[in-house]
């Protein structure tokens, strides 16, 4: 690259650090935000409508879904590693844009494979392949998120992004409730609940993963709108395309009201990059630490959250719940989803990244404490809430953390480095839970369980990462 060409790619990356505000349509992030929502909803749909599934296709008691759920998680989870490591880099390679089309594409066919799949086998395939398409997405989308939003404001988008991924969450659980429960007077279940007679009875959980198809093609149809990531592009030594898009972004500012800010100084900006994405985390030593303290908080914290994500309402049913108590006590903590990501919102640039997976561990504590002593359903579900704020609220915040800690050539690589070995703690975590759940003799005993994974992790997020807010990417990871 010529030194001339070298300036113009730092100006244009120092152009993008200067913007005060979201610089695309707000549309975008709508646009974005469905195919999370998607994204969430098919990870609690299995929360409730699990518990159907098991009874009417795999032939088993209420009490014995928990066995069953264990390796579907794992096969979902293993999916999502797959995807994680294979599919997130070609990203790297041949852009956010594109990939971001072809993971929805994957998700959506998945899911009407597992509504239609005839025994446990195809369920199991369905869910795996699923994850494959999961893996991959979370990792581009917040990789994207992460390029395009303004430095002190990538925290605030990213959790904007997580309110739709929670919205997808509440009608997954909700869904579930009403599409494959039997009716129960509120609040031990739903008076309106369908699942126990007609069609409902028996295929109330094909339904929801129709649904979830169904949303799937609505996101894919969305994203054909999306602009590639400027940084990306300049990344590729596509100056003039980054340039156009920078020009766009920098009008939009201006017709908002906003003035442009003076440009900062130029950082040098690496267009060379190597065959293998991950080549530049490994041969790099500030990048394989990062990734070596990452892995091991996502590595234990994913047990925590997909414990209570995926296995609520079996692990409660294990507990002597019924399936109608169960269900709205992790409908009621759904609402709890959704309040995480608003506080993450509204909060998550005023502390250091790495704080807010401590203030995270310490809300879950006390959510699982509420719901193990108190045995009323009322105050069982409020715990649920304050539970589902816990696990939740540092994740958004954590995704930009982790995107934030590898370069642009390898930024998706990295995050998916993370994320992905990270999904592994989680699917041998919940195997591992879910498989002792019934032998466990309190419920206290059953949340300590689950909750210790996440304190373990704050730990050491709290003693050895790395600063990051209100940072330039460039400036974090050049």
């Amino acid at each position: 690259m010529s030194k001339e060409i070298s300036e113009k790619a730092s100006q244009i990356i120092a152009r993008l650090d200067r913007l005060p505000t979201w610089a695309f349509n707000y549309i975008l992030l709508g646009i974005i935000g469905v195919g999370e929502l998607f994204t969430f909803f098919d990870i609690f749909n299995i929360n409730v409508s699990f518990v159907q599934t098991a009874i009417t296709l795999f032939h088993v008691t209420p009490s014995q879904a928990a066995v069953l759920l264990g390796p579907v998680v794992l096969g979902n989870l293993a999916g999502y590693v797959i995807g994680s490591l294979i599919l997130s880099p070609i990203a790297d390679r041949i852009g956010r844009r594109d990939m971001l089309m072809i993971t929805m594409l994957i998700m959506g066919l998945s899911s009407f494979y597992n509504a239609f799949a005839p025994n446990y086998i195809n369920f199991f395939i369905a869910r795996t392949i699923t994850g494959i398409g999961v893996g991959a997405d979370l990792a581009i989308v917040n990789t994207y998120v992460s390029e395009v939003a303004p430095k002190a404001y990538r925290s605030k988008y990213v959790s904007a992004i997580f309110i739709f991924s929670t919205i997808g969450g509440f009608l997954a659980i909700w869904l579930g409730l009403l599409l494959t429960t039997p009716p129960a007077p509120f609040p031990q279940g739903l008076p309106v609940a369908l699942g126990s007679s007609g069609y409902f009875a028996t295929n109330g959980w094909r339904l929801m993963y129709i649904i979830g198809g169904l949303l799937a093609f609505i996101g894919l149809a969305l994203r054909f709108s999306l602009p590639e990531s400027p940084r990306w592009l300049v990344s590729k030594n596509r100056i003039d395309e980054a340039e156009k898009i920078v020009n766009m972004m920098e009008e939009k500012v201006k017709n908002r009201g906003h003035q442009l800010p003076p440009l900062p100084s130029l950082l040098p900006v690496y267009t060379q990059s190597k065959p293998v994405p991950y080549l530049e985390i490994f041969t790099n030593k500030t990048y394989l630490k990062r990734f070596g303290l990452l892995v091991i908080i996502w590595f234990l914290a994913y047990t925590t959250v997909y414990s209570i994500a995926s296995g609520l309402t079996s692990l409660l049913v294990a507990q002597g719940y019924s399936p109608s108590e169960a269900g709205m006590i992790s409908a009621f903590g759904i609402i709890g989803f959704i309040l995480a990501a608003v506080i993450a919102t509204l909060y998550g640039e005023k502390v250091e990244r790495k704080w807010w997976i401590g203030i995270g561990a310490l809300i879950t504590v006390i959510g699982g404490l509420i719901i193990a002593l108190i045995p009323n359903l009322i105050i069982d579900g409020l715990g649920a809430i304050i539970l589902f704020i816990g696990f939740n609220v540092w994740v958004p915040i954590a995704y930009t953390w982790t995107s934030e800690s590898f370069p642009t050539r390898a930024r998706t690589s990295g995050f998916a480095l993370c994320d992905g070995f990270g999904h592994l703690g989680g699917g041998i975590g919940v195997l591992y839970i879910t498989s002792i759940a019934s032998s466990l003799h309190s419920t206290v005993a059953l949340f300590g369980l689950i909750a210790s994974f996440l304190v373990v992790s704050s730990i050491i997020a709290m003693i050895g990462g790395h600063y990051t807010a209100n940072k330039r990417l460039d400036e974090i990871s050049p």
